[in-house]
């Protein structure tokens, strides 16, 4: 019962970011321990030159200002803090922001993580076609609130209670949303 509206807060893994509003830095190349603790490794269709470090900030599903990280394209990077920050003002809540770790990828689907995330070196679900993840271009936005539905499968499992998209809970991404639209200026 829970999960049909989760709303949880994780702590912050990272130091805040200073100040009390929106903030972000962004480190491109990143630092070689920060490429170390993510998916990459040699034989991914980009390499750490080609990727930024972003730190920003978010709020969390408890309306406080939270601290998180994505590994993205360096080319994509202002323009995804452009549009964390309009997800900043629209009050947009995230449960956390966070680089995917090797060890993640081949984890089961259960729903236990709710990861806002960005760059992860692996094919697209099912196939051997590289993801768009893997070049640093696409981010994943709450995706228990927001599953993958293929067929019958429901990734993460446990989030079927989010397959009906009327009944609209904190953290979905909707048509006419903030998310769709902040994602829509950048292209």
């Amino acid at each position: 019962p829970e999960l049909r509206v989760r709303r949880f807060t994780l702590p912050d893994t990272l130091a805040a970011l200073p100040g009390r509003g929106f903030a972000s830095r962004v480190v491109s190349p990143p630092p070689p321990r920060v490429v170390a603790r993510s998916t990459w490794r040699p034989g991914c269709p980009v390499g750490p030159a080609d990727l930024a470090w972003v730190r920003l900030t978010f709020r969390g599903f408890d309306g406080e200002r939270h601290t998180g990280e994505l590994l993205v394209a360096a080319r994509v990077a202002d323009d995804l803090v452009g549009v964390f920050r309009e997800l900043w003002r629209a009050r947009f809540p995230m449960e956390e922001l966070r680089i995917t770790r090797r060890d993640e990828l081949d984890a089961a689907p259960t729903g236990d993580g709710n990861t806002t995330g960005g760059f992860a070196c692996r094919p697209v679900r099912g196939s051997s076609v590289t993801s768009q993840h893997a070049l640093g271009l696409a981010v994943d936005v709450n995706p228990f609130q927001n599953p993958y539905l293929r067929g019958d499968d429901v990734l993460p499992e446990l989030a079927s209670a989010y397959l009906d998209r009327g009944r609209v809970r904190p953290g979905m991404v909707l048509p006419d949303g903030p998310v769709v639209r902040a994602f829509a200026r950048i292209g």
